[in-house]
């Protein structure tokens, strides 16, 4: 990584410049007139500037202006010389100084920019004016600023974690919910917006404008500007306790995750890992100070890491190792000093009080108020969902037991959680004859990507090519992309962070954005500044010489956080606060990150992509056929399982009384018993590291996986309708899906991006049929 300067070699800089400087205008005060001379001098302010980078002990400060400068110049002097060193102050950039920022930096540089901010927003709030160009545009440069700035920290922070940036970070995070509820809370803007609400220009602004004026007043009254003397400042105290306390708990789950590790020196209790199981598991002790470990020969570490902790659930024959890696899976973060069960009981008293103070009866509707559904509609999906979903699992379960009996386990009898996975992965093997670890050479990355890119291509018409050292980035195995529209003009760009690095990188898959498309901020004479995402996952990292051999699993993973990048990177909106995924509702969001999922079993797709990294053959016809048929395998398991945690949210924001008797325990057991056919285990603690609600933005939200796969089903159902082996409707549909889905952005409601799309509302039949979940009689 790219270090700041040395500030010594500043410092010799420094005075060889000073003293160039004193020399050449001593010389030219000699040649000169009095007053020629004197205009030749560089002025105070410019002196302080030039002295600022000198050691205290330098004898050139004997030369240092002592005339008292003004508090303007002491605050340039002070601005100008923190920017220079710091890269969160820098004024002006193509793409964010990723590898400059330490966790030095974070502490001055966010204060300077959130006093910084402060200035413009009171400058604003002074001459703000109810139309576009006197309050939106100045607020979006403010705005934005704030999220580019915080989102690098935040970013870093999430796949370059240390104890120096947490603390850090845990330092100034309340005085940036402090400036963001101070502009919230603007009365100022907030009357601005419902003037042009209220207006008679209002039916003359387009549809995107619109949505902006309307959801900047809801957002405000959210924010609580409607709130008065105690009951803001008691909103206010909320929201910085709410801030710290997500924030501590997503930090205690991969505290949790990392402190797990299992050290295995004889082979016998890990027999059945694959080969890259083993290699992951060396490498892993290698890096924790075992420096002679081998895949063949060990030791090997286990640790809770999605890619070690799925090989030992899968595969390991060893049914205790099974247990004791499932138990600690299960109860991360939920005793010792980081247990998380207060937190999540703080939380919950903390969104239930908030919504009492907004006027809602639960935080649910507070969530609802941004989203497309209701309560009752989540709660009637959710209901439809599992009744046809139950039948199937229990089956699923049944078809397990039988399995293992006539494999002769002594398991059979009373198989349990620890058991699923393994024996799961087994019927998989035995009834579809496939082996999902057979299968990784056929899927490396990097052919992964090419065929990734050239679905895009046909679907979409853009091309995306590797930009590696155009910018910055946080880690080697960090890779950058342009996005270039036909004409071969960059439309966008975006980074992908692919591997898993348990000790500084949080779990999952995610994308999120780094600058978005808008018209106000355009520059380097573009009509609009482009779009830029990072992708993020934590899959199989390559081991040896070997690049990363993906599970199927993983290969979707890819394609669906490629959905999400593509709606933020082809949007054609240019008004920033609606463009890409912003000002989407968030029960949306994941419709075309869904939908992109579906093509991974397109056959020309994954023929194009399946190729053997050693000898380049291409996955035979009769496997793809048999990953096909094994697409709905414990179909009705699954899809009660996504149930379970949206139901469990919902009822935890709706009618649980956090100062009740009743735990949050209790409340998940009683909603596991309608969504999962073996029992959960007395001691179930996953509510403890269930970061999407509790640290996330799935708040009164997870449902949304739910309702968005109804969207994205029935948005690839028109792919099917036009004929998956019609090449020319598919790119027809293709671009028509680009021009709604993708390029609309928060521009129009979902709803009407949908039916613009697919010609009427959404319909839940697709889904159960792509499942497998319809009843057999239809």
């Amino acid at each position: 990584m790219a270090h700041a300067r040395p500030r010594r070699r500043q410092h010799i800089q420094a005075l060889v410049v000073a003293a160039m400087l004193l020399l050449s205008s001593a010389l030219f005060t000699a040649r000169l007139p009095l007053a020629a001379a004197s205009a030749r001098l560089p002025n105070t302010t410019a002196r302080l500037l030039l002295f600022a980078g000198l050691p205290s002990s330098s004898p050139l400060r004997a030369f240092c202006p002592r005339a008292r400068p003004s508090p303007a110049t002491c605050s340039a002097f002070s601005s100008a010389t923190m920017a220079a060193d710091n890269p969160l102050l820098v004024a002006d950039f193509d793409f964010p100084p990723f590898d400059r920022v330490e966790p030095s930096h974070v502490r001055p540089g966010i204060r300077e920019l959130l006093t910084r901010l402060e200035g413009e927003l009171e400058e604003l709030e002074k001459g703000v004016e109810p139309s576009w160009g006197k309050l939106v545009e100045p607020l979006e440069r403010i705005t934005d600023r704030l999220e580019v700035i915080w989102g690098m920290v935040d970013h870093l922070k999430a796949v370059k974690d240390s104890a120096d940036l947490r603390s850090a970070v845990e330092e100034v995070q309340p005085d940036k919910v402090k400036f963001l509820l101070r502009l919230g809370q603007s009365k100022p803007i907030y009357e601005a917006f419902k003037a042009i609400r209220n207006s008679s220009d209002w039916e003359s602004l387009n549809d995107a404008r619109k949505r902006i004026v309307e959801a900047q007043i809801k957002e405000a009254v959210l924010s609580g500007v409607a709130l008065e003397d105690e009951q803001r400042e008691k909103f206010n105290q909320i929201e910085q306790e709410l801030e710290k306390l997500t924030q501590k708990f997503s930090e205690n789950v991969l505290d949790a995750t990392k402190k797990f590790e299992k050290v295995i020196t004889d082979k016998k209790e890990i027999d059945g890992l694959p080969a890259t199981a083993l290699g992951l598991a060396a490498q892993t002790a290698v890096s924790k100070g075992h420096e002679n470990a081998t895949a063949e020969n060990g030791p090997w570490i286990i640790t809770l890491d999605a890619p070690s902790y799925i090989a030992v659930m899968q595969h390991a024959r060893n049914r205790a190792l099974r247990e004791e890696v499932y138990r600690a899976y299960l109860t991360r973060a939920s005793s010792g000093e980081l247990d998380n069960t207060d937190i999540i009981a703080q939380i919950l008293k903390l969104r239930l009080e908030k919504a009492k103070i907004l006027g809602y009866k639960n935080y649910a509707e507070v969530s609802m108020a941004q989203k497309m559904a209701t309560v009752d509609r989540v709660e009637e999906l959710l209901e439809k969902l599992r009744a046809a979903s139950w039948d199937h699992a229990v089956k699923d379960m049944e078809d397990l037991k039988n399995f293992a009996k006539d494999s002769g386990s002594p398991e059979a009898t009373d198989l349990t959680h620890w058991d699923l996975n393994f024996w799961s992965e087994r019927l998989r093997e035995s009834k579809y004859d496939i082996n999902e670890e057979a299968l990784r050479p056929y899927f490396a990355l990097p052919k992964v990507m090419d065929g990734l890119f050239t679905l895009a291509n046909k679907l979409f018409g853009v091309n995306v090519e590797p930009a590696d050292g155009l910018a910055p980035v946080w880690h080697s195995d960090v890779k950058f992309y342009c996005v270039k529209d036909s004409s071969n003009s960059p439309v966008a760009y975006f980074y992908f962070d692919p591997y898993s690095r348990p000790s500084e990188k949080r779990g999952g898959a995610w994308m999120n954005v780094v600058f978005s498309r808008s018209r106000v901020l355009a520059r380097n004479g573009l009509p609009a500044r482009l779009p830029v995402a990072h992708m993020v996952c934590n899959q199989t990292p390559p081991v040896g010489d070997k690049p990363s051999l993906m599970t199927f699993r993983e290969v979707e993973t890819v394609f669906h956080e490629f959905g999400h990048a593509l709606q933020h990177m082809l949007t054609k909106q240019d008004e920033g606060y609606v463009a890409g995924i912003r000002g989407v509702e968030w029960d949306a969001v994941e419709l075309p990150s869904q939908f992109m999922e579906n093509w991974c079993y397109h056959k020309d797709t994954l023929l194009s992509i399946a190729k053997h990294y050693e000898t380049g053959e291409t996955l035979p016809e009769e496997i793809y056929a048999k990953l096909v048929a094994a697409k709905n395998f414990r179909a009705g398991t699954f899809s009660l399982r996504q149930i379970r945690f949206a139901s469990v949210d919902m009822e935890l924001h709706t009618t649980y009384d956090p100062y009740g008797s009743l735990s949050i325990y209790d409340v998940d057991r009683r909603v596991a018993e309608r969504t999962q056919v073996l029992a959960p285990l007395p001691e179930d603690r996953f509510l403890c590291s269930f970061s999407h609600i509790f640290a996330g933005g799935y708040a009164a939200g997870y449902y949304s996986y739910k309702w968005a796969e109804v969207l994205s089903a029935d948005a690839f159902s028109a792919f099917e309708d036009a004929g998956l082996d019609n090449e020319k409707a598919i790119v027809e549909t293709g671009r028509r899906f680009r021009d709604t889905v993708l390029a609309l952005g928060g521009g129009k409601s979902p709803l009407e991006v949908f039916v613009s799309f697919r010609g009427r509302e959404p319909s839940p039949e697709p889904l159960l049929r792509h499942n497998g979940l319809l009843p057999v009689a239809a």
